[in-house]
């Protein structure tokens, strides 16, 4: 191998690294915090997708829950469903959450795809875990989770606030449908 290849494949090699570590890196959006102390345990189960900006893994998707069990390595089941009214059937993706920093700090990242990972990070929820607010690594991912296919409005309207202030365009929320399937 001469020189130039030498030097060609290492520079291959130091730029798919660079993009794949880039990809297992979560991150959080400027002004947000995320909740700290947070109880992983407490967090588990099932929880209600209430409203969500737009993207193109949930595109047209009703009914749509995200469930969380431990996995026996101590990382996090994420099985998200929905059902897609127009073609009469249920989708699922199953993935692997991980903390970034401690179990104590809900500043997650996801991946349903092998070695990418996306921010999840918890940034309001209510003592008693029944309410959450959850952004991506920037504000452009929004979720808004609720035990049940409902949430109070003072709620609603503080996780809106909230969402406001970084920068989240919340006049684009979806508010889910959780009627029942005709």
């Amino acid at each position: 191998m001469n020189k130039k290849q030498i030097t060609l494949i290492a520079t291959g090699m130091a730029i798919a690294g660079s993009f794949l570590l880039l990809n297992s890196c979560a991150t959080i959006p400027n002004g947000a915090i995320a909740v700290s102390p947070f109880d992983a345990g407490r967090y588990l189960g099932k929880w209600h997708e209430i409203a969500r900006l737009d993207n193109r893994f949930e595109r047209n998707l009703t009914h749509t829950t995200a469930e969380y069990s431990l996995n026996p390595d101590g990382s996090i089941r994420v099985v998200n469903r929905g059902y897609h009214p127009i073609k009469k059937e249920w989708k699922e993706a199953v993935g692997k959450a991980k903390f970034v920093e401690s179990p104590e700090i809900a500043k997650l990242k996801v991946s349903f795809f092998g070695p990418f990972y996306a921010g999840y990070n918890v940034i309001a929820l209510d003592e008693e875990y029944k309410y959450a607010l959850v952004v991506g690594k920037s504000p452009k991912y929004l979720w808004i989770l609720s035990r049940e296919t409902s949430i109070p409005e003072n709620i609603k309207e503080e996780y809106l606030k909230k969402a406001a202030a970084l920068g989240v365009k919340t006049d684009e929320l979806i508010w889910v449908d959780h009627a029942s399937i005709r």
